[in-house]
């Protein structure tokens, strides 16, 4: 919840403004986590998104005012200078000739339409920073925010690359996924998020990919890892079995007296490296020996004679 306090300023009422509290951050917040919080309200509360909810817009144009103070260093450095004992802070900076006069920035306040989504600002930022640089009158043209998605993909995806439609609005926008995406890996579409002034200045589109958990391989870095059942004659007098990769399925050799639990390595037969050409981690197989449960009499006849033969 927002906390506004009251003062009068030359005959006006004008609002202090809590930016921290708008945006949910802690007054020693990062530059990132306030780049986070407001990105995370823009997306929630864009007008495109809340159609004539006005509750939404106002906490749009909140959003947008609080991340215009808090994520420029400068003006930040001023807004906490002046606290919420502003009017006097103020009035102090404007008798030592800091500032401007407080009624002629005040008067230059932006009296224009909004600008693809963004609002004027309120009197009590222009109070303190005036209404920019921009002419006219109007608000400093700014980016739009950037959209934020999660897409789920498979870990044969991730190997292989892959495709998604991401439904935005009314347009689909078809993310491109090159092989060896890792978990948790953000992509961008540059100029798909919310509009700016211009195009050019469009927010961008980050997509953070979710790699479904595998039933065979688990992934570490580019290499998988793997448990494959051999059968007690094998692993007793070595031989050949068929080991599963993430794309197809390859002969192996073991050699005799082979113990539970052995590792072995194919090489070049884990995942794709995502920012180098044909370089690939490697496939771990630990080995697990599969006892029979049964024995014909011949079998129990025959273990009894290697038995005995010790």
């Amino acid at each position: 919840m927002c906390i506004f306090k009251n003062h009068k300023f030359k005959g006006l009422k004008v609002e202090y403004r809590d930016y921290y509290k708008i945006l949910g951050v802690d007054k020693k917040a990062t530059a990132a986590e306030i780049k986070k919080a407001f990105r995370a309200m823009a997306v929630k509360y864009h007008p495109d998104k809340n159609p004539d909810n006005k509750e939404a817009e106002e906490k749009f144009k909140l959003a947008n005012e609080a991340n215009e103070v808090l994520g420029n260093p400068e003006k930040r450095k001023k807004y906490d200078t002046l606290g919420e004992n502003w009017q006097q802070n103020y009035q102090r900076e404007k008798t030592s000739g800091s500032n401007t006069s407080q009624q002629q920035q005040y008067d230059s306040r932006n009296q224009g339409d909004p600008i693809d989504g963004f609002s004027d600002f309120s009197d009590f930022f222009e109070q303190i920073f005036g209404n920019g640089p921009k002419s006219g009158g109007r608000s400093q043209a700014r980016k739009g925010a950037d959209y934020e998605t999660t897409l789920e993909i498979t870990l044969e995806d991730a190997f292989a690359g892959t495709s998604k439609i991401i439904q935005l609005d009314a347009e689909k926008i078809r993310m491109t996924i090159k092989p060896g995406v890792a978990q948790d890996q953000v992509l961008k579409i540059k100029g798909k998020g919310a509009a700016g002034a211009s195009k050019e200045l469009n927010g961008d589109l980050y997509a953070k990919i979710n790699i479904r958990p595998h039933h065979y391989f688990t992934r570490k870095g580019n290499d998988l890892y793997a448990t494959q059942t051999i059968d007690l004659y094998t692993a007793v007098l070595g031989g050949e079995f068929l080991v599963r990769t993430i794309n197809g399925q390859v002969k192996m050799n073991v050699a005799e007296g082979t113990q539970n639990g052995k590792s072995l390595r194919l090489k070049g037969k884990g995942m794709p490296a995502h920012d180098a050409a044909n370089v690939f981690g490697d496939l771990y197989i630990q080995l697990q020996i599969q006892t029979p449960d049964k024995l014909s009499p011949k079998q129990r006849e025959l273990f009894t004679q290697l038995k005995n033969m010790q």
